[in-house]
């Protein structure tokens, strides 16, 4: 079951069938801990829609209201090699070593609704950086109550040449205008995810493909769970929020982002999200 914000209000899509979603209330909805039995009991007595399609095919926005966009780094191999790279000119290479074996994960705030892109939205690289990529992340919706009903495709968009020059740094190579994307919508299982599901990443320029892979999201070391328990510790969230889960995909050390590039994230159960690089 997937949940989609467009422009004409909330769709339920259902196999292959659209939905009016109960209401339009985004923040009243995906703070429902019981969300996907709510949303099957809703669409057992409601007719599908065709206009509902079109609103789906035709307008849609970043599955997001009021909720906050918070991130995890260092959760794959890969990323903790990455990052120990990145640093070692300022000395902060260990400090990604030391944050992998933890038994407290790196957490840190990324967007609020405003800085994020939807499907087609243009994401952003910084003016006053070198070295940038796309992060592509499965990312938690998590209700007030700390429980995951939902999961969507991430952009964590990062600055590696600000992050590298000191660990410090990461706000600022983490958070600015369009550095978070969303969507194309949210995948409501009955169950939680398939730890075999993969992410798959393709960046293409001038048309062709630039870079592409993939991970399965069980190449984690940290279980879900784990990561909304440390950040629920201190934190709370009126109407729920989301968790990106970091990234196992990061393009070799030669690769950079450049304007009018296109990023592609496709997560199996949920979609891809399609994001250009702003010229």
């Amino acid at each position: 079951m997937r949940l989609y914000k467009t422009r004409s209000g909330l769709v339920v899509q259902h196999e292959n069938q659209f939905y009016r979603a109960p209401t339009d209330d985004w923040d009243y909805l995906v703070n429902e801990d019981n969300l996907h039995e709510y949303l099957t009991q809703t669409i057992a007595t409601a007719s599908p829609s065709d206009e509902c399609r079109a609103w789906v095919e035709t307008g849609l926005l970043a599955p997001i209201g009021q909720q906050e966009v918070w991130a995890a780094g260092v959760t794959y191999l890969r990323s903790r090699d990455a990052r120990m790279e990145e640093s070692k000119k300022s000395g902060g290479d260990n400090f990604y070593d030391r944050v992998y074996d933890a038994e407290r994960p790196e957490l840190f705030f990324k967007s609020t609704a405003l800085r994020v892109v939807g499907p087609g939205g243009s994401v952003r690289i910084r003016r006053d950086s070198s070295w940038n990529v796309p992060e592509p992340e499965l990312t938690l919706m998590i209700t007030s109550s700390g429980k995951i009903v939902g999961y969507t495709c991430g952009n964590d968009m990062s600055s590696r040449s600000i992050e590298g020059e000191n660990p410090l740094y990461l706000p600022q190579a983490k958070t600015y205008d369009g550095a978070a994307a969303l969507g194309p919508c949210v995948y409501i299982p009955a169950a939680p995810i398939d730890p075999e599901t993969t992410i798959g990443l393709v960046i293409r320029r001038g048309g062709e493909v630039a870079f592409e892979g993939q991970i399965q999201i069980n190449q984690m070391k940290r279980q879900h769970t784990e990561l909304v328990s440390f950040l629920f510790r201190e934190c709370s969230f009126p109407h729920g929020c989301f968790l990106m889960t970091g990234t196992g995909l990061v393009p070799p050390d030669d690769f950079t982002l450049l304007p009018g590039d296109v990023v592609q994230i496709t997560i199996a159960g949920i979609g891809t999200l399609e994001n250009p690089v702003a010229e």
